[in-house]
């Protein structure tokens, strides 16, 4: 059974401001919290019904379980569905990377689905690290948690002042755009920093001005653009597909 205070918590994590204040953030769903068991992150509570309990015995045995009924969880939960399990997780202390290797950098995507899928993206091609601008989503929330299918306990976001960052950057910057080189003609080199923009505004000029290469996906019908998620996916996979590496 849940507790008055442990619903309390569980719901005001459901904030940014308090999961700042309690260095907290909330891992729902059933494959989610499952991946827990292979990330490297501290887990404080799960809580879960006894079924799903029993079903992940083994990957949950590190954890500290408090067995609730799924009413409980739909209540505390901000997830419309998928609500068999939750856990209360501590926010990591992530270093700022450096510039090295194949890197993501977001510029101003607000959207946490959109940010979620992105990490679920970078993991699939190898990447392990994201810096993003400081009024990108907050790789907490718990969209984007959902979103990253899992992904979050491989994958690493660093919220930061991005063209100071660029700036610094010793590496080929690649700037999508939708006026550049096609990434089908493009010779992209192994290490880099791909950067994006949101679909509204795209690369804003502060962090644009330090592209090295403005490089565009080619259009082949009348859509005026594509979700930020999906570009970062097929850009990255040129530049896996060139190099042919794996990390």
């Amino acid at each position: 059974m849940i507790s008055k205070n442990q619903i309390k918590l569980l719901r005001a994590l459901g904030q940014k401001k308090q999961r700042k204040a309690h260095g907290l953030f909330l891992v729902q769903g059933e494959k989610n919290v499952v991946e827990l068991s292979r990330s490297s992150l501290v887990v404080k509570t799960v809580f879960a019904t006894a079924e799903f309990l029993a079903e992940n015995s083994a990957a949950l045995s590190a954890f500290d379980c408090v067995e609730a009924s799924l009413d409980e969880l739909t209540k505390a939960s901000t997830l419309v569905s998928n609500n068999a399990a939750i856990a209360i997780v501590e926010i990591p202390t992530v270093a700022v990377p450096k510039a090295q290797g194949l890197m993501i950098a977001l510029d101003g995507v607000s959207d946490p689905g959109n940010l979620g899928t992105i990490i679920r993206v970078a993991d699939w091609y190898g990447i392990k690290h994201i810096v993003a601008s400081k009024d990108c989503a907050d790789p907490y929330n718990p969209k984007t948690i959902s979103a990253t299918m899992g992904s979050f306990g491989r994958v690493c976001v660093s919220q930061l002042d991005l063209p100071s960052y660029l700036q610094q950057a010793n590496l080929p910057i690649y700037g999508a755009f939708l006026q550049g080189e096609s990434t089908h003609h493009k010779a992209f080199s192994a290490e880099g920093i791909l950067l994006m923009g949101s679909e509204s505004h795209g690369v804003r000029e502060a962090a644009a001005q330090y592209v090295t290469d403005k490089v565009t996906i080619p259009a082949f019908g009348g859509a005026e653009s594509l979700n930020v998620a999906m570009a970062t996916g097929i850009i990255l996979d040129n530049i896996r597909r060139q190099n042919n590496e794996r990390c």
